[in-house]
């Protein structure tokens, strides 16, 4: 199972952290896997290309399995409310991810 960890300062999202894997199907062939790699990497480049901050980034090596974003300090409250933006809407795919999908992902905040 994939679990998605959401860590909130306010209201903002400080960090997430994707832990797991899905199991959905044999290894290159796992939907829920593509599918949960596809956005929280897609919201991450969105966040580089149209914000241009470097996020902290640590992720597993070959095996997969691990990804942990933190969302530096930013005192520039416009550039903060276009991160958090970006990675709501990544939140809410991976949610619609989780209603078809639940028995493969758990989304949790805290």
């Amino acid at each position: 199972m994939i679990n998605v960890a959401i860590e909130r300062e306010q209201s903002n999202i400080k960090s997430f952290t994707l832990t797991g894997h899905a199991g959905s199907g044999p290894e290159g062939h796992d939907l829920v896997c593509a599918a949960v790699s596809g956005i929280s990497f897609g919201a991450v480049n969105a966040v580089f290309k149209l914000c241009e901050i470097d996020l902290d980034i640590d992720q597993a090596g070959d095996e997969g399995g691990f990804l942990k974003v933190t969302v530096p300090k930013l005192d520039n409250d416009s550039l903060l409310e276009k991160v958090t933006l970006l990675f709501e809407g990544m939140v809410v795919s991976l949610q619609t991810v989780e209603q078809d999908y639940g028995q493969y992902i758990s989304i949790s905040e805290k």
